[in-house]
């Protein structure tokens, strides 16, 4: 059994890195490899890779939660992975580095918020939060970490001082609140999964949610407007992307092109250029007719359309299929890196830049 403070693991991956496998194709190119998890093969229902960070302090590595192994993986872009243990049974989910290059990451199931060495791999500071924390969030300061608590009903936040903790109720009840980012009104803001809402919250702890038009939506990633013109967020059953204003006073959404009838989308970022994109693929809670998942590139005319505007959609096939994926963000590199919950893979779209 892992002790509850346990010394990194290391391994070195049994793959070639996303990068040599693009070498002599056209970019966009788009690959996936696997993360070799320690132990994985002990548990029945396989597939847990969730968050993705890296170091914006001037890291160039990858840092990846398995909620279900109870490990965070440290993959390089070269493909070498390393894997640091968690106190089994906790369900680490959110992960985020703050403005010094400190690592936090959310023990869903244990109710705490642990900051972790990144060199040493061990958990140094325990932070009782009395919430089951889902997604973390930095706030503009770059130091307040905040947290939805997902089936506690709130979000809340932790002072630089690591002690001072509070949480906030949202009016919606069962709202299953899930990812949380700062906006450029230096507010935090957050997704209800099944409130069908957008949530504000002020420092001193003021929310507001804003409905979305689209009923049973299920919105899940949420971004900042690369111009701070509010924020963008990704709606699972609704198929659907959508704006934000910064008075939370007009959500215009745009849809998405199916590949296919059967699939919902996942996660959402913005590349250098101002593109956005976002992960579709087929919703295996309804898996049939099978069929390619995808990543998916929206053009920058969509930071200043209307919704009747046409936009550009390119879609790239993922070489895995049935990923679930998770998770996209724009990298060190400048190129798109994801994750696929359900396939325990990690992916790449060569942009070429």
């Amino acid at each position: 059994m892992r002790a509850v403070i346990c010394a990194a693991l290391f391994a070195a991956a049994a793959v070639t890195s996303a990068q040599a496998n693009c070498d002599g194709h056209p970019s966009p190119c788009v690959n996936d490899f696997a993360i070799n998890y320690p132990d994985r093969e002990q548990f029945q229902a396989q597939g847990s890779t969730h968050e993705i960070t890296f170091n914006r302090n001037g890291g160039s590595n990858f840092w990846i939660t398995a909620p279900t192994y109870a490990y965070v993986a440290e993959i390089s872009p070269s493909g070498t992975q390393r894997y640091i243990p968690m106190p089994a049974g906790s369900g680490p989910h959110g992960i985020v580095f703050d403005e010094p290059g400190q690592l936090f990451v959310s023990l869903e199931l244990f109710h705490q918020i642990v900051r972790v060495n990144s060199a040493s791999g061990r958990v140094e500071d325990e932070i009782g939060v009395d919430a089951d924390p889902h997604g973390l969030g930095l706030a503009p300061d770059g130091r307040t970490l905040w947290f939805t608590g997902k089936t506690k009903n709130v979000v809340g936040k932790i002072l630089p001082d690591l002690r001072t903790v509070k949480t906030f109720p949202l009016a919606t009840p069962e709202a299953l609140p899930i990812y949380i980012a700062a906006g450029p009104d230096g507010n935090m803001w957050f997704t209800e999964l099944t409130g069908n809402n957008i949530g504000r919250v002020t420092a001193d702890g003021i929310v507001t949610e804003f409905p979305i038009p689209t009923k049973g939506s299920r919105p899940i990633a949420i971004v900042r407007d690369p111009h701070g013109n509010g924020m963008w967020f990704s709606e699972e059953a609704g198929n659907r992307v959508a704006h934000v204003s910064v008075d939370g006073k007009t959500i215009t959404e745009f849809a998405v092109p199916k590949a296919q009838e059967n699939v919902i989308l996942a996660g959402l970022a913005f590349d250098a250029e101002g593109n956005l994109w976002t992960q579709q693929y087929v919703d295996q809670n309804e898996p049939s007719p099978p069929g390619p998942d995808h990543i998916v590139k929206i053009g920058k005319s969509i930071l200043t359309a209307k919704p009747t505007d046409k936009l550009s959609f390119t879609f790239y096939e993922v070489p895995t299929h049935k990923t679930v994926m998770h998770r996209i963000i724009m990298g060190p590199d400048k190129n798109m890196w994801f994750t696929e919950l359900k396939s325990d893979r990690f992916g790449r779209v060569d942009t070429g830049r």
